[in-house]
């Protein structure tokens, strides 16, 4: 079984990165200040397995990643 890139849950997240080391898109995301909202947004998505129902978090972590955009211009 291929391992994916990103893990869709926290508990898979921190073994993934006690086994391998920090995931890239956490660390990029850690960066943005965002990483919490992300981290709804995985933890939703293993829930629900249906980003449809997840749109309170994906809302809420496109505007930190929109404000984060911003700051940098």
């Amino acid at each position: 079984m291929a391992k994916a890139g990103h893990a869709w849950s926290r508990a898979a997240a921190e073994r993934d990165e006690a086994e391998e080391g920090e995931d890239p898109l956490d660390a990029m995301i850690a960066r943005t200040g965002c990483l919490e909202q992300h981290r709804q947004v995985q933890e939703c998505m293993a829930e629900r397995q249906d980003w449809r129902h997840c749109q309170a978090q994906l809302r809420a972590f496109g505007a930190c990643m929109a404000r984060r955009q911003q700051q940098q211009q």
